[in-house]
């Protein structure tokens, strides 16, 4: 079983940074792809950035350049990092990081589009335009 919990959101003024961090613990396999996604009431969860355990990142067009993932691996414990600069008004939302083994359903890789088995609770993020 992972256990994901993430933390570091909050208020911040367009064009400043913020550090979201997920502390993942639970068998590696089934976190060898972890992301963060995010959602705002009323639209589709978004997937924004995702990261293999051979430190391949992907990221969606809109934080591109500007959003940057991470993992730390310390013990029995990883955390994974989402570090956002040049922050936006449109980057406002619930932010959540998730994780899922490398092949689920015959499906390999870690595209946003894919079901996610293990999820945060959330940590929200406001940008004031």
């Amino acid at each position: 079983q992972v256990h994901l919990a993430d933390s570091g959101g909050g208020s911040v003024q367009a064009g400043g940074s913020l550090r979201l961090s997920c502390a993942a613990s639970g068998h590696p396999y089934d976190r060898n792809c972890v992301a963060w996604f995010r959602q705002t009431p009323g639209k589709e969860r978004e997937g924004v950035a995702s990261l293999t355990a051979d430190g391949r990142a992907a990221y969606a067009d809109s934080v591109t350049g500007r959003f940057s993932i991470s993992q730390i691996a310390k013990n029995t414990q990883d955390t994974i990092y989402l570090q956002m600069n040049d922050l936006k008004p449109e980057d406002t939302a619930m932010y959540y990081c998730a994780a899922k083994p490398y092949c689920t359903l015959g499906i390999c890789g870690c595209p946003f589009g894919v079901e996610y088995n293990y999820w945060g609770q959330g940590t929200q993020v406001t940008v004031p335009s």
